[in-house]
């Protein structure tokens, strides 16, 4: 079994592959501040749960954006399931070219999110993440990763709302249940909601603009479910992206694709 985890700076992911199949797959908040012994335990207990053996392993891919929990990543997998992990990083086999200046520069999980997104859809495509930064990546028809757009995440501007204002309280993000809101609340999720929406909209109207109206589009990232839902261009959305692409890579690297 293939050990896939994708380190965000909120959320982390972890999934275990049998095959091609997604056999279990779990979210648990991102802490820079735990131990090995402490991942350790919070691993095997989900494997325990899902009724996995972590002696089943065989194999482990990284994507991280939080350089300060590579080392604790690796000596977790080396000591709890007794393989090396690979990194995606600079001069990892892909099999898309990057065309990012410089390309070290692109975030693992963006070029993750490409790799599955063009092996799906094909191109040109664009692929909306919303994590802690919302991102927006685009593949050529050729399958080349162009670049894309970073803009805060929608949980950064509801925090930076309640943080920077004295009497605005912080709310849950969620479609409100009218445009014009008639309480505080409520008229802080409509601005939120619409507001982001508009925000994602508008980009993609541009890139559609600029990259032809066959364009395919797709979500990932924890808020892609509501916002796909919403959007007038997202087509599909799909929360387990990442860890596709990282099986992809991984399976690349040993030259069985």
């Amino acid at each position: 079994m293939l050990l896939v985890l994708d380190a965000g700076n909120t959320n982390t992911v972890i999934g275990v592959y049998e095959g091609q199949t997604l056999a279990a797959a779990w979210r648990i908040t991102t802490n820079r501040a735990q131990t090995v012994d402490e991942y350790g335990l919070l691993l095997r207990g989900l494997f325990q749960h899902a009724g996995r053996a972590p002696a089943d392993i065989t194999a482990a891919i990284v994507a991280s954006v939080v350089p300060p929990l590579d080392a604790t990543i690796r000596e977790t997998i080396q000591r709890h399931f007794a393989v090396e992990p690979l990194f995606v990083g600079p001069g990892l086999r892909t099999g898309m070219p990057i065309l990012y200046q410089p390309a070290a520069d692109v975030g693992a999980d963006r070029i993750v999110n490409a790799v599955a997104g063009f092996a799906r859809c094909g191109g040109p495509l664009v692929i909306v993440d919303f994590g802690t930064a919302t991102t927006f990546d685009v593949v050529s028809a050729k399958g080349e990763y162009m670049g894309g757009l970073i803009c805060p995440g929608m949980g950064i501007s509801a925090e930076a709302l309640f943080v920077r204002t004295a009497r605005l309280p912080r709310v849950e993000i969620r479609p409100p249940e009218r445009l014009i809101g008639n309480t505080t609340v409520g008229s802080i999720q409509s601005g939120l909601f619409y507001g982001y929406l508009g925000l994602v909209d508008g980009i993609l109207e541009r890139l559609r603009g600029e990259l032809g109206e066959q364009t395919r589009t797709m979500a990932t990232g924890g808020l892609a479910p509501l916002m796909a839902s919403h959007s007038r261009f997202i087509q599909e959305h799909d929360e387990n992206l990442t860890l596709q692409g990282l099986r992809l890579i991984w399976e690349r690297t040993r030259g069985k694709s």
